[in-house]
């Protein structure tokens, strides 16, 4: 018999699988996060959020939006990753309401208060943190677990985030913590998908040169870059962070082009993967020429290359 893959549930389809209500509500969500952002920055309109316009339209993306996407994505690989079945029904419910909640206390923090406002929006990745921890641990896939360190790192620059904005009026090391922390992410999990997908399609369509399989050179090009971006989180004035965030940009142009992304250009599909990473290295390349020839590229480029280009695909 095979092995259901979800549990018979009185539940609605939507909280069967953690993709469902995530991706859904993640999307809805960027979309108007993305449509009330102009309005806000001109002055037509206000929120009721202690947050300044550009600091909301930075957290709801990168800690709105983008924990939606990592959640859904994190709850529908575990069962792969463990043969667990997933986390659904009630469980997943609570989940999303505590995303909602902190859509909710975020936007009203004028309201409840800074600090109310922070625990209700924290709680949902310190959630999602120890949810995905037990899944993997019950299913002893123990070398799945280094993935959740990213996202306890994105949790941790949540909590700066507001601590930041409240007490110096502006976020700022947080932000770059909360999007490196996404960047490295994508460098893991990037690092298994792209090259997997264009295995699978080259074997079946295009014989000959496969990707690279994963090894030294990979961890190696992941660390550098995680250097650098810490770098860049703490001390982002400094000619060293330049030298190392173009450095990453260098190994992952590398490491992009083992994957034989210049065979797929047949099948749009599985190219936007190799295009979407490609924002990485753009993004580490940007963001070392404005540490290295300050003025000469704008500040928000890195930042909107990563943001931009890398992350939503």
């Amino acid at each position: 018999m095979a092995i259901p893959r979800t549990r018979p549930s009185a539940y609605p389809a939507i909280l069967s699988y953690g993709f469902r209500p995530f991706f859904l509500l993640g999307s809805l969500q960027a979309a108007t996060a993305v449509l009330l952002w102009l309005p806000f920055y001109y002055g037509k309109l206000e929120t009721s959020s202690t947050l300044l316009p550009v600091d909301w339209h930075i957290h709801e993306l990168l800690f709105g939006y983008l924990p939606a996407v990592v959640t859904g994505f994190l709850l529908t690989a575990i069962p792969n990753w463990t043969g667990r079945l997933p986390v659904q029904d009630f469980r997943l419910l609570l989940l999303v309401l505590l995303w909602v909640a902190g859509r909710i206390a975020v936007f009203l923090s004028a309201e409840t208060g800074w600090l109310l406002s922070m625990v209700i929006d924290c709680c949902f990745l310190l959630a999602v943190v120890a949810a995905a921890a037990t899944e993997i641990i019950a299913g002893r896939n123990w070398r799945n677990l280094k993935v959740l360190l990213p996202v306890a790192t994105l949790f941790a620059a949540n909590v700066m985030f507001h601590v930041e904005a409240h007490y110096q009026g502006v976020s700022d090391m947080s932000r770059r913590l909360g999007l490196g922390a996404v960047v490295i992410l994508i460098m893991i999990v990037g690092g298994r998908i792209v090259p997997s997908f264009t295995r699978n399609w080259l074997v079946r369509e295009n014989p000959g040169r496969i990707p690279a399989s994963f090894g030294k050179f990979d961890i190696g090009t992941i660390a550098l870059s995680a250097v650098g971006l810490a770098a860049w989180t703490f001390f982002p004035a400094y000619i060293a962070t330049g030298a190392l965030l173009i450095g990453g940009a260098v190994f992952n142009v590398v490491r992009l082009a083992r994957w034989a992304g210049d065979r797929t250009l047949a099948d749009p599909l599985v190219l936007i993967l190799h295009v979407a990473f490609a924002f990485v290295p753009l993004g580490l390349l940007l963001a070392g020429l404005t540490v290295l020839a300050p003025g000469a590229v704008p500040v928000a480029a890195g930042i909107h290359a990563f943001a931009v280009g890398a992350v939503p695909a």
